[in-house]
């Protein structure tokens, strides 16, 4: 399964070109500014707004192609949509908003009760299904939305900032329940995202979009390592750590311990900015930080008065110094570093 799709759209003020491709099994992160564009994208693949002098085609079959007089309708597209605020309808039932987008395609009232049941089952909904949107939790309403965009069996599947309207601490467990549910989908999917930890933890590529162009794309890893733009180092460069924590001390996979701050016990997601990296040079590097790792410095980005550094060792790093500092340590690719991080300056959250 591919999508394909080239989108030259003016709307406003928003002068839209794009070109982007997905395949199955993929899970794509679009990222960038208010205003970008991101949104729109969906809401073009959706055929909720013209592809303008654009084509889009899902699986080698044309939906949009304003030049040769094709529209495909929205509710006669293999697409799912999962909006920002996910849209429930509170004068139905949970299981008839689920059915409601089989019904709209035509799907007989029996067999569409039938096929949303089976959905609530598996996301654990089966409960609340003679229940009203308006006693669901957050957590739960997100699921309500995605049964209700999976139901009809689609080739692709939007979802439109699906973390946004939940609070911090719901955030990290419906996230690790999102990515569980998305992997069980065969299909295409393509999420907007203002959060690069979503993008990090759900994705496996990214593609930002700053004033309707594509500006970088490529896997978390890439896009963090070398970003192209000012706004998608400041956006995507961040260290993601997942580990064990106990009395205050994250321990990874391959046992680097790390000292966080006001974190409970368990599997955690530690969030380490790069600019809060301090890098130093010899034996001692005289830092009051609490946690220090050996390593060395394998490529070098250079960002305006900025310098990115991306370190291998025990624990690969990516940090962010001014060019100053750079330039009065001497430093250069193979270059041996001390890369120190204080605990109150890493983010964590329930992996």
């Amino acid at each position: 399964m591919t999508l394909d799709a080239q989108i030259e759209l003016r709307l406003g003020s928003l002068d839209l070109r794009v070109e982007l491709q997905a395949h199955s099994h993929e899970i794509v992160a679009l990222l960038g500014p208010n205003g970008a564009g991101k949104s729109t994208i969906l809401r073009c693949l959706a055929g909720l707004e013209p592809a303008g002098d654009g084509r889009i085609s899902i699986d080698g079959v044309v939906v949009d192609e304003p030049a040769a007089g094709v529209f495909t309708e929205p509710e006669a597209r293999p697409i799912g949509f999962v909006f920002q605020d996910y849209v429930l309808f509170e004068h139905l039932t949970v299981l008839e908003n689920v059915a409601y987008g089989l019904r709209a395609r035509g799907v007989a009232k029996v067999d569409a009760r039938r096929r949303a049941h089976d959905w609530l089952d598996r996301l654990d909904l089966a409960d609340f299904a003679d229940q009203r949107p308006q006693v669901l939790s957050g957590g739960q309403a997100q699921r309500v939305a995605l049964a209700r965009a999976l139901v009809t069996n689609p080739r692709l599947l939007l979802l439109d900032e699906p973390l946004a309207a939940l609070d911090a601490r719901t955030r990290a467990s419906v996230r690790r329940d999102l990515r569980d549910h998305l992997a069980s989908f065969d299909g295409m999917r393509l999420m907007v995202t203002h959060d690069p930890v979503d993008a990090h933890a759900l994705a496996d590529r990214m593609i930002v979009v700053e004033a309707g162009r594509i500006v970088q794309s490529g896997t978390p890893a890439e896009v963090t390592a070398h970003p192209r733009t000012r706004y998608v180092a400041d956006l995507v460069g961040v260290n993601l750590v997942t580990g064990v924590v106990a009395d205050g001390v994250l321990t990874t996979q391959t046992g680097v311990r790390v000292v966080i701050a006001d974190a409970g016990d368990g599997l955690t997601l530690a969030t380490i900015r790069p600019h809060s990296v301090l890098i130093g040079r010899g034996d001692v590097f005289a830092t009051s930080a609490r946690n220090s790792w050996r390593g060395t410095i394998v490529d070098v980005d250079r960002l305006g008065e900025r310098v990115r550094l991306v370190i291998d060792g025990e624990l690969p790093l990516t940090a962010e110094i001014t060019a100053a500092a750079f330039d009065e340590l001497d430093l250069g690719r193979g270059d041996d570093v001390h890369a120190s991080v204080k605990a109150t300056d890493i983010e964590v959250s329930p992996a």
